[in-house]
C-alpha cells in the first residue's frame, strides 16, 4: 500500500466521492461506463487505481471484425488533453492537425506468422503461438491443449517441424526447433497470421495484407502495433510534403498486449517483456524537432512505449536505446518524449486504456470512451482512431 499522510487523504476522499457522485449522475443518464476514473494528481498525489476503476461495457457490435474499405477510411476522435475539447474527425483529416517540423514516431515491427498447430509425441493435439524469437532456433511461446507438455517432451508443429519442449517461464514455455531453417523462415512457411482473439474467425488473404503496417520491416511483433494500419503510402507522402518529419523506432508487440489486468490493485500487475529498440538518428530527430518547436507524436501506444523506455534508461533524457522492456505507464506516471499520441479504443481493464489514461487524463479519456460508444465508434485493432493531446 501506498503511504498516504492523514490531511491528504481527507482531500483525496472529497475529490473521489464529488467525482464519484457526479459518475453517477451521468451513469444514470448514459448507463454504458461505470463512473469511477479519477485524476488524483489534482489533489497532487497518486493513489492506489484499482483495476475495476478501467471497467466500461463495450458492446460487442462495436468491436471491428473487419478492416474498412481503404485503410485511411476509418473516423477518428479528436481528444485535447489541455482543454478537454472532444471533436469527431475523418482519419483522412489528419494532416489538418500537423504542421512543418512536427515528428511522427512509427513502430516499424512486422507481425508474423506466430501461430502453429501440432501434436505431442503422446499424439495429444496442441496449439503454439509465439510470443517472442529468442534467437534462430528458439522461442518462447504459450501452449493450448488438454494437458501441458513437459520438459524434454517431443512436438511436431505445422506437420513437418521437430521441436523439443526445454523449460517453462511462468506461463510461457521455451521450445527449440530442431530443424536447419531458423524460425522465420519455419514460420513463414507453416505458421499462420495470429488475429487477436476478439476477432473469432478464420484468417483471410485481406488479413495478410492489413494486419500488417505498409512500412513493416523487422520482423518479431506477434500483434500488430494498430494505429499504423490506418496510414497508406499515400498518406505517408503527403505527410513528407507538407514538412512533417518521420521516424521509426522497434518495439516487438507480444500477445500479453490481449490480456486483461487480473489483479485488484494495478500497482501489483507484471508487465509482459517486449524488443525494442530506439535508434540513434530517432534521439537525433526528437531533439532537432524539439529546440525548435516542433511537437513529438507516437503513432501507437507501442511507440510511446518504446520511447519512455529509452528516455528511463537515460535518466529521463531520450537516448538511443535496445532491449527488453516491461514499461507500465498508468496515470500518475511522468511522461518525457511524446506530446500527442495517435492510438485505436482499447478493451476495458487492459493496460493500453491505463496507458491513454495516463496520456489524456483519466476524467478525459472516461468521457472521450462514452462518447466514442454512444457515437458507434468501431473499437480495437480494426477499428477507428483517437487523436489524443497531452494533458498538462
Amino acid at each position: 500500500m501506498i503511504n498516504i499522510p492523514a490531511s491528504k487523504t481527507v482531500l483525496l476522499k472529497i475529490c473521489l466521492i464529488s467525482f464519484r457522485q457526479q459518475g453517477r449522475n451521468y451513469y444514470g443518464k448514459h448507463k454504458k461506463l461505470q463512473p469511477g476514473w479519477v485524476n488524483a494528481q489534482s489533489v497532487g498525489i497518486i493513489y492506489q487505481m484499482k483495476t475495476q476503476d478501467f471497467d466500461f461495457l463495450l458492446p460487442p457490435e462495436l468491436i471491428a471484425q473487419f478492416p474498412t474499405g481503404q485503410r485511411t477510411g476509418g473516423r477518428m476522435l479528436c481528444l485535447d488533453g489541455g482543454n478537454d475539447s472532444l471533436q469527431d474527425a475523418m482519419f483522412a483529416d489528419l494532416p489538418q492537425h500537423l504542421r512543418p517540423g512536427d515528428v511522427m514516431v512509427f513502430n516499424d515491427t512486422r507481425v508474423i506468422k506466430a501461430r502453429l498447430l501440432g501434436m505431442k509425441d503422446s499424439g495429444g493435439m496442441l496449439e503454439v503461438m509465439v510470443e517472442r524469437i529468442l534467437d534462430e532456433h528458439c522461442v518462447l511461446a504459450m501452449i493450448r491443449a488438454s494437458h501441458p507438455p513437459r520438459s524434454s517432451s517431443k512436438l511436431i508443429l505445422g506437420g513437418v517441424i521437430p521441436a523439443t519442449v526445454l523449460g517453462r517461464e511462468h506461463d510461457f514455455y521455451i521450445l527449440r526447433f530442431d530443424h536447419k531453417d531458423t524460425v522465420i523462415e519455419l514460420l513463414d512457411r507453416h505458421g499462420s497470421l495470429p488475429l487477436p482473439p476478439y476477432i473469432p474467425r478464420e484468417v483471410t488473404q485481406e488479413d495478410e495484407v492489413r494486419y500488417q503496417t505498409v512500412y513493416a520491416r523487422k520482423n518479431g511483433a506477434v500483434a500488430a502495433p494498430t494505429a499504423g494500419l490506418h496510414f497508406d503510402e499515400v498518406m505517408l507522402s503527403r505527410l513528407r510534403d507538407m514538412g512533417v518529419l518521420i521516424t521509426y523506432v522497434t518495439l516487438h508487440v507480444g500477445a500479453g498486449t490481449f490480456q486483461p489486468v487480473k489483479v485488484e490493485n494495478i500497482i501489483d500487475h507484471k508487465m509482459h517483456r517486449e524488443n525494442f529498440h530506439v535508434p540513434e538518428e530517432t534521439v537525433e530527430v526528437i531533439r532537432l524537432a524539439k529546440t525548435s518547436g516542433g511537437r513529438v507524436l507516437a503513432v501507437g501506444t507501442t511507440s510511446l512505449r518504446a520511447l519512455e523506455a529509452a528516455a528511463e534508461a537515460g535518466g529521463g533524457e531520450l537516448i538511443p536505446s535496445y532491449g527488453n522492456t516491461d514499461i507500465f505507464i498508468t496515470p500518475g506516471y511522468r511522461l518525457h518524449v511524446v506530446d500527442r499520441l495517435l492510438t485505436n479504443f482499447h478493451l476495458p481493464r487492459s493496460t493500453l486504456l491505463m496507458l491513454v489514461s495516463a496520456f489524456g487524463g483519466p476524467e478525459n479519456i472516461y468521457r472521450a470512451y462514452q462518447h466514442a460508444v454512444d457515437e458507434c465508434y468501431r473499437f480495437l485493432s480494426y477499428g477507428d482512431a483517437m487523436l489524443i493531446e497531452r494533458q498538462t
